[in-house]
Order: C-alpha cells, then structure tokens, then sequence
C-alpha cells in the first residue's frame, strides 16, 4: 500500500503574527535531502530559525520552524517539498527508495524578452514579480540604451512547469503589466533548445583580475569595516569523536544570517557526509546552535585528522563568508561583483539576484548592465554577478556603503 503525498508534507501555518509556522517530512532518507529541502524554503523568502531532524539511515524525520514572508504560497510551497523527497512505497512494512528508476527530467529553460522604459528600481521590479511567480532566474543579461531603454533577457524555469502554456505566459505579462503599466514596450517568451541549455549551464574560467577583486581585495581591505559588515562575526565550529560510539559530533556556534542551515546542508552535501541526528536553534534572534551528529558515506565517523581539519576549514569559510561581495573600479565605472559557491550538484543559491537588485533600489542606485554567469575560480564552481552601476547626476553613495548594504541584504540584517 503506497504512502499518501499529503502524509510525505505537513504544513501548520502559524496563528499568531511573530510566531513560526512549522514544516514536518517524513519520508525515505537520502544524503543531500536536508540541503534540497533547505534551498526550497530559502527560495520562498522563508528563515529557519529552528531544526530537528532524525534518521535511521533509512527512514528520517525533519522539522523545520519557519518565518519571513506574510505571502508564502504555503500549498506549492509543500508541492515542491514532496517533489524534492525520495519517491517511497511501503510493503509489509519495508519502505524503500525508487527515485533512482526514473531520472527527473531537466526543467525547460525559458528566455524572457522584456523592454521598457529605464527608471530606478526597475530590475528589483521585474525580478520580484518572477519570484513572486515562482520562477527560478538562470542567467540574466541586462542593458541600457542611450535613449533611456532597457532591454532585459531573464533565462528562466518554471518551478509549476506551465510556461509552456498560454495561460502561465499570460499571467506573467498581467503581473508586470500591473508593475509596469505604459513603460513597457515589448514583452517576449520562447522555450529554448537542448543546445542552448547545455551552453547556459557551462562553465568557464574568470579572468584573474576579478577573481582578486572578488577574494584578495576583501580581505586585505574590508576588515576595516564595522564588525559583521562583511562577515559573519563569531563561527566556532569543533568536532568530537569521544561522545558518540557511532558518530561524529559537529558542534557549531555562530551569528544567524539568512540562510545559514542551507549552507551547513549544502556543505555536508558536498562532502558526502550523512546526518543522523541534527538540532538547530537560535537565541534571541541572532545567535545560533547547532549540534550535527555525522557518518562518511561508508557509515563511519570522520577520524582521519586530515579529513576532519579539510571538512572543519571549509564548513568554517561557508559559514564565516558564504557569499564574496566588492565593489570596483572599470575604468570611469563602477562595477558591483557577487559571487557564491554551487553545490556540486549544479544548484545555485536562490534569490540572491533579488537581494541585490533590492539593496540597490533602496540606496536609489541605478544599473545600467548586468549579467549572471557561471566560473570556475580556486577549483570551484561559483555564480558571479556582475552589475555595472548606472551612476548619473545624482548618485552619490559611497563604495563601502554599496558593499555593505548589498551585503547586510544577502545575509538578511536589514
């Protein structure tokens, strides 16, 4: 007899305003599940700010409290979780995992074609009603023309997979219709070819001059700001061998920044490393503590020093500084640079482009290009955001301002 869908997903919606609403699955386990479930909350603007989850090796169970966003779309929400769960069947009581019989299909890529007229805040704009829509920004390449034109192309996928039908299309334009009303002068949808997929998701290698602006620059310069401007202030990370006969325990203490249990799965992903036991809460909304009780992939704990000090450096540079932000200087321009890790299965992190078109439109500074691309830099695949500031007559925010209120947005400290 098959386990209902609706049993898979709980979702109690919070009663009263300031308190979590609460996430339960309960379903097959897989290493990387807590990462992918992780990175769906996140893409719905929604804060973990506790976590318990449990598994037998086999079989897990996930609670998650969750805050953030007044307009959480609470039923595709929990459509996405069932979909990122292991498919399971129950028989005499043996449950086991089928999602390796049928690969899921790639998602279609979509290219947007939209043009309108140029005023402030316009990418935060477009870029909110796509995430209000659900959709999931790929690449993006924007430019401005002399006559005060703008020309976007968002390379999207639909996390409903409708785009392909009139009706989804049409509800896309009524929203930016709504947004927009006369600036906009053109508005375009094509599905794209396999070919032009696979070239979208290669990567390439970024010239060295930006990656010292993206790493060197930082550390040598930006310390000098306030403490936690520009990184995460306080990580203490220690693993102990002696308190478990069958388990590491990473213990971690830390500073809450939005985000930050995705970062912790995303790295114990990548790594291949198997959660039993975890517990994750925070205190008066800033600091956190997470207990992670962990096997290797072979079900034995970490005890190699080498393995543990290269898993203990890397958990410790994701959590101290999960995303690079600088400003630069091209010439007469000024370029703003973000750059984050993707999870080796080829994920990037969700909405970062919103939080810096956000953090932009409220220092009301222009873009006049932009473009998202995929690098490999020190051995590692990173998306890089690249935004040519558009700076007019009137713009006259400081550089270390820009840095730090784009990165106050993307760690959630506005």
């Amino acid at each position: 007899m098959g386990m209902l869908q609706d049993d898979v997903v709980l979702i109690r919606q919070s009663e009263s305003e300031g308190e979590p609403s609460v996430i339960t699955v309960n379903c097959p386990d897989q290493i990387g599940l807590g990462c992918d479930l992780c990175r769906i909350i996140l893409f719905y603007g929604l804060n973990i700010v506790r976590g318990d989850i449990s598994t037998d090796g086999k079989w897990c169970y996930i609670v998650f409290w969750v805050t953030g966003n007044s307009k959480t779309r609470w039923a595709s929400l929990k459509k996405r979780l069932v979909e990122a769960c292991p498919s399971c069947y129950l028989a005499s009581g043996i449950a086991y995992n089928n999602s390796d019989l049928q690969p899921p299909k790639p998602p279609d890529v979509f290219l947007l074609k939209f043009c309108s007229y140029d005023r402030k805040g316009l990418q935060h704009d477009v870029t909110w009603v796509l995430c209000e829509l659900e959709f999931t920004i790929k690449k993006v390449k924007v430019s401005t023309t002399p006559d005060g034109k703008v020309m976007d192309l968002f390379f999207i996928t639909d996390t409903r997979e409708l785009l392909h039908t009139t009706k989804r299309q049409r509800d896309m334009y009524d929203q930016l219709k709504l947004v927009f009303g006369e600036e906009i002068i053109s508005f375009g949808i094509e599905m794209l070819g396999p070919e032009v997929t696979t070239c979208l998701q290669r990567s390439s290698f970024l010239p060295s001059v930006f990656t010292e602006d993206i790493f060197d620059m930082e550390f040598q310069n930006h310390n000098k700001l306030s403490s936690g401007s520009l990184t995460s202030n306080g990580v203490s990370i220690s693993l102990d061998n002696s308190l478990s006969p069958a388990h590491t325990l990473v213990q971690i203490v830390c500073q809450y920044q939005k985000g930050l249990l995705y970062d912790i799965m995303r790295t114990l992903k990548d790594y291949n490393i198997q959660l039993s036991y975890g517990r994750f809460t925070t205190k008066q909304g800033r600091n956190c503590e997470v207990d992670l009780f962990i096997v290797q992939a072979d079900g034995k704990k970490i005890i190699d020093p080498s393995k543990q000090n290269a898993f203990s450096n890397r958990l410790q540079m994701e959590l101290f500084r999960p995303l690079s932000v600088a400003v630069v200087s091209r010439g007469p321009d000024t370029e703003l640079l973000v750059a984050n890790p993707v999870e080796l299965s080829g994920e990037g992190r969700p909405l970062v482009f919103f939080d810096i078109t956000l953090a932009l439109k409220l220092l009301d500074s222009g873009i006049f290009l932009a473009e998202i691309g995929r690098y490999v830099i020190q051995d590692r695949e990173w998306e890089v955001y690249r935004v040519l500031l558009d700076e007019g007559e009137n713009s006259s925010v400081p550089r270390n301002k820009i840095e730090e209120r784009v990165w106050k947005a993307l760690m959630g400290w506005e």
